[in-house]
């Protein structure tokens, strides 16, 4: 059988250019290394409760094309991130705002919160920003450094905040309303009973293989001066959409992109039904070697004898091991604009998503992204007249 598209990767990109090109008739068929679809925002239920297995994921945009559009897949609950900061016995709202600043100071006004944070920075007297500190410092004041971001920053990228550049950090967002909504986006919410099924109903009718990669899935051959894609079974397919690694898809061989991992603790707990009293606490203390502990009923409000906590920890990313964050610093830029590069000389492939394109992307920005590059897709006569 000939498909027009292998689709490489089943998380959001991999799974709404899927859902797309089946729509307008096209011939695809998608695979995935892991076991599962839906990629880092698999959802699995435990006891009851939808357990985020890699880390928090909150659905938020402002753009009501694409909440209407996730909108046919799921039902999405009421949830509002409003996570909270724990620096040794103290607790903090987040974002920063007066919540954050009356406990930190004792202010009741904006105006009072607004004086404390411009004494602060004066004093610093800090005029160009050498580093991530520097940087932090001249944005916040030192309280709100020492307590709120220093740690949990150093723990995040494995280095000191003096030796992390400026450009990381380009504004710290501070509200000064009374108001712990962390996003400002007007649609916000989890899908009710996970994102797994959200997936699961955006690639029904499609042809799904888990648990394979790319290289072990599909042979490159040249034939009469082209490519041909072949799988193991004899199928071949015109072109291929790849949300993996692209420096991995070059097989290394400019390099390794940079990135950094993360290493998940997932524990259940029978005796209680009520660990932290919130969905995402933050630890900020470098000390503490997990940026966040994660208790999932929280993300559904819900109401079962027992819960299900997950402690999350930095970690530097190996080959081998799942990456998480790029790290676009000056040297990662300039090698993936040589992948870039090698890219060009393959048309027949298309990267999308995090890793194919080397970019952190929100969830709306990967649809956005994926429903754009459907769009731009090539009509060919297999497609349903509309």
């Amino acid at each position: 059988m000939n498909y027009d598209y292998l689709i490489v990767g089943a998380g959001l990109y991999g799974s709404v250019f899927a859902h797309e090109m089946y729509k307008k008739g096209r011939r695809v068929r998608l695979i995935d290394r892991r076991q599962h679809v839906a990629g880092n925002i698999y959802t699995e239920e435990v006891e009851g409760i939808q357990v985020h297995r890699y880390g928090a994921h909150i659905f938020h945009t402002s753009d009501k094309t694409i909440w209407d559009y996730v909108n046919q897949f799921a039902e999405f609950n009421h949830y509002i991130n409003s996570p909270v900061a724990r620096y040794k016995e103290e607790l903090y709202n987040l974002p920063f705002n007066m919540n954050t600043f009356s406990k930190m100071w004792g202010v009741v006004t904006p105006a009072q919160a607004k004086e404390k944070i411009a004494e602060q920075i004066a004093d610093l007297h800090i005029a160009e920003p050498k580093n991530l500190e520097e940087q932090a410092l001249s944005l916040v004041g030192r309280d709100v450094y020492e307590k709120l971001v220093k740690g949990y920053t150093e723990k995040q990228w494995g280095r000191d905040c003096t030796e992390l550049p400026a450009f990381i950090i380009k504004r710290l967002p501070l509200r000064f309303t009374y108001d712990n909504n962390y996003f400002n986006d007007r649609y916000q919410g989890i899908p009710v009973g996970g994102y797994t099924i959200m997936v699961e109903k955006m690639l029904q009718g499609i042809e799904v293989t888990t648990g394979v990669s790319y290289r072990e899935f599909v042979t490159e051959e040249e034939r009469d001066g082209r490519i041909c894609l072949k799988d193991r079974d004899g199928n071949t397919y015109d072109k291929v959409l790849y949300t993996g690694m692209i420096d991995e898809f070059f097989d290394f061989s400019l390099g390794h992109l940079e990135y950094r991992s993360l290493r998940f603790e997932t524990e259940y707990l029978g005796d209680c039904d009520n660990y932290q009293g919130n969905a995402v606490v933050n630890y900020t203390e470098r000390e503490i070697p997990y940026t966040r502990v994660i208790e999932h009923k929280h993300f559904e409000f819900g109401t079962q004898p027992g819960t299900v906590i997950t402690r999350e920890y930095p970690a530097v990313w190996k080959e081998g091991e799942e990456p998480y964050y790029p790290i676009n610093d000056e040297k990662n830029e300039s090698l993936m604009e040589k992948y870039a590069e090698l890219a060009k000389a393959k048309p027949y492939v298309m990267f999308g998503g995090r890793l194919g394109q080397y970019r952190y992307y929100d969830m709306d920005k990967v649809i956005a992204q994926a429903l754009e590059a459907a769009n731009n897709a090539k009509s060919t006569s297999k497609d349903v007249p509309s």
